[in-house]
């Protein structure tokens, strides 16, 4: 493990760096402490479990391709005991691995080769993105109760464990309940106006929220799609 604090006192955020190529991980993070950030780095996926933990960072930049632990693994065993930000670097640029980055509790997803610059407005722009869920009381939509400070929703007696970004997706959709929202309004609202990436990555996280929310007790789902528009959670 290599350790980098920057000299600002006031560090834009913590990120965990975690690649099993050093010298590119050295490279992102000597970039990440240049643009203000608190950074440090793991190379093996044990090792990004303990460096999690004891850094408790903001941000994690995660590799898929880990020694020791792959980065789903280790994606699924931090979700387990926080709610950073998980950002994928994948060489694998196929629709499943994406999905199966998603579904595993990541956040979003960047391929390599990418961009340095890329990665550091994605960082920023996370950091700086408006909170739904810092409302203090909870939402509710018919049997539908979202809880948005402990990330997690009721469906009746149910309990869902939700991502902070499935909590503020699905605070978005409930707090416009009725309106149709296009993925690019999902984005500005979820992410942040200076975000940049594939924007159907809104697909996958409400169809990872379909998958937990399940139906009301009348077999009706909660999101609904209109199709070429985009998303809508009903007045139920």
């Amino acid at each position: 493990m290599v350790s980098h604090t920057t000299a600002e006192n006031r560090p834009a955020g913590r990120v965990l760096v975690v690649d099993d190529e050093k010298p590119l991980a050295e490279m992102v993070a000597t970039y990440l402490e240049r643009a203000g950030f608190t950074v440090t780095q793991a190379h093996t996926g044990p090792q990004a479990l303990e460096e999690a933990r004891r850094f408790t960072p903001d941000v994690i930049v995660l590799d898929l391709g880990l020694p020791g632990m792959d980065g789903l693994q280790v994606c699924r065993q931090i979700r387990a005991f926080s709610d950073c930000y998980i950002l994928m670097l994948t060489a694998r640029g196929s629709e499943d691995d994406k999905i199966t980055g998603l579904t595993a509790g990541a956040d979003d997803y960047i391929t390599k080769p990418f961009s340095i610059r890329e990665l550091v407005t994605r960082i920023h722009a996370v950091l700086r993105r408006p909170r739904a869920t810092t409302m203090a009381t909870p939402l509710t939509v018919g049997e539908l109760v979202i809880d948005p400070i402990a990330h997690e929703a009721r469906v009746g007696d149910v309990l869902v464990d939700l991502t902070r970004t499935e909590c503020e997706l699905l605070a978005v959709l409930a707090l416009r309940r009725g309106q149709v929202l296009s993925r690019h309004e999902l984005v500005t609202d979820v992410w942040d106006t200076s975000w940049v990436g594939d924007e159907r990555i809104i697909d996958v996280h409400i169809g990872n929220l379909r998958r937990k929310l399940g139906t009301d007790s009348k077999g009706r789902g909660f999101i609904e799609t209109v199709r070429g528009v985009g998303y809508r959670m009903g007045r139920a």
